[in-house]
């Protein structure tokens, strides 16, 4: 069973690879994401969070935005609606 690697594992590590279209380029990164989150949570290495960006970054241009204007969405909504700097855990009445 495969699954969407980095551009060079092929080179690195060896075995087949085939590019994807754009349907399935899609599903693999929502696929990568949900795997790179659960890495980071099982693991809590830093490194992990360096790779939940990297498929961020990826899903961006296929929803029309660049990751530079996905994080000038990210400080406007920070701006508007702040951030999580304060630590803040909210009940709702």
């Amino acid at each position: 069973m495969g699954k969407l690697v980095r551009d060079r594992i092929p080179d690195l590590f060896g075995g087949t690879a085939h590019v994807l279209d754009d349907d399935g380029y899609r599903a693999a990164l929502r696929d990568k994401l949900q795997e790179e989150v659960t890495e980071y949570l099982a693991s809590g290495e830093v490194l992990e969070l360096a790779d939940v960006l990297e498929v961020v970054n990826a899903l961006a241009p296929l929803d029309g935005i660049s990751a530079t204007e996905l994080d000038g969405m990210r400080g406007q909504k920070a701006q508007d609606r702040g951030a999580f700097r304060d630590r803040l855990w909210w009940t709702p009445t």
